[in-house]
């Protein structure tokens, strides 16, 4: 049956741009802020609009805030694990362009493809450091978002309780390192469980969140994430 999920995973890993500045007719001509969001499918909002994806629901609610935020930088594409992150870090951002935030939403292609999590933890490191580097602020700048349990999803329901269990030991790892780094780490997890029982909560591919589901994640963080910019 697994194998069966990994082919499903392949053909999504081409579906998405790897990059990108999402823009909308409600951005400020000349914003103060700037957002760069590493991830992977989670990030780039696979199956769901453009504006849908939560790094740009975000944007849109700082601005609302009063926040004259610009497009954010999307550095992610479905089905990339930390090491593919990484060559897209590499590859598709300046070494010295640096952003008012930084977020990092990474590892679930790590478990899903039975990746050691000994190399998600170093990779992770990396990943950190580069984020602190391209933040304007340092670490004041960055925070991270937790993986989501897939296994709530008609996707991964009938492998719930293992994939559960792999997704707890993956995040305990990612908010020990984000705490390594003192990252503020906003646990979003139990609102993917929450998908079992509404199926608004999924996108139509019946694997990733939906955009309510997205708006979720964003309500739970965004008032924290405000005070990381200046009045």
């Amino acid at each position: 049956m697994k194998n069966i999920y990994l082919l499903f995973f392949s053909l999504l890993l081409f579906s998405c741009s790897s990059t990108l500045d999402v823009r909308n007719n409600q951005e400020p001509q000349n914003p103060d802020f700037t957002y760069l969001a590493l991830g992977d499918s989670y990030t780039i909002g696979e199956s769901v609009l453009e504006t849908d994806r939560w790094p740009v629901q975000l944007a849109e609610q700082l601005r609302d805030r009063g926040f004259k935020m610009a497009p954010p930088k999307i550095i992610a594409k479905t089905g990339w694990t930390t090491e593919d992150l990484l060559r897209g870090i590499e590859n598709e951002l300046d070494v010295h362009r640096d952003f008012d935030l930084v977020s990092i939403l990474i590892g679930v292609n790590n478990q899903y493809q039975d990746k050691l999590i000994t190399e998600y933890e170093a990779d992770l490191r990396t990943i950190f450091r580069k984020a602190i580097n391209h933040s304007k602020t340092g670490i004041n700048g960055v925070f991270a978002v937790s993986i989501p349990d897939y296994g709530y999803t008609p996707f991964g329901a009938s492998n719930q309780e293992e994939i559960s269990e792999e997704i707890d030991r993956f995040n305990a790892v990612f908010k020990r390192i984000a705490g390594e780094f003192d990252v503020p780490f906003y646990n979003i997890t139990p609102i993917s469980r929450e998908a079992e029982d509404n199926p608004e909560l999924v996108a139509s591919d019946g694997l990733h969140p939906s955009a309510v589901m997205y708006k979720l994640w964003v309500d739970q963080f965004v008032n924290q994430i405000a005070d990381k910019l200046p009045e």
